[in-house]
């Protein structure tokens, strides 16, 4: 049997969103201790992964994680306790969506042998149209 997996986003209004991403990021930033190591073990640009950071601070009325400046132990990062619950809910989600998408499709709906079946491509026709008739596109209205 098919491997059936879920991804999603989850939309809080037009400008906050968490995803596989930023929930991978908090995930990561909560066992390092360090944004810049969250970041590389995501193959991540630190810039990239404080950004995603800094959206999410600033779009939840709570931060998600606390950052700590440098010195002579360095600096770190670290969930909140909000992040914590954040994070915990999405992945909740995700177990309830991806037990339910194992149910929804029956091994009859699923790919042969695991593998996605491959159809012949459809070829290209090339539309010619008769000289006498202009093309839509050029036609007033």
């Amino acid at each position: 049997m098919t491997d059936v997996s879920v991804s999603f986003r989850v939309d809080f209004g037009p400008n906050c969103a968490i995803g596989p991403g930023k929930i991978a990021l908090l995930e990561s930033i909560g066992s390092t201790g360090s944004l810049s190591e969250a970041a590389r073990r995501l193959q991540m640009s630190y810039r990239r992964a404080w950004l995603l950071l800094e959206d999410l601070n600033t779009a939840f009325q709570q931060p998600v994680a606390r950052m700590s400046v440098g010195g002579r132990g360095g600096g770190g990062a670290s969930l909140t306790p909000f992040g914590a619950d954040l994070v915990a809910a999405y992945r909740a989600l995700e177990a309830h969506f991806l037990k339910r998408a194992q149910t929804a499709f029956p091994p009859t709906l699923l790919p042969a042998d695991g593998q996605p079946q491959r159809h012949k491509p459809v070829p290209k026709r090339r539309v010619t149209r008769p000289p006498d008739r202009p093309s839509r596109s050029h036609t007033k209205r």
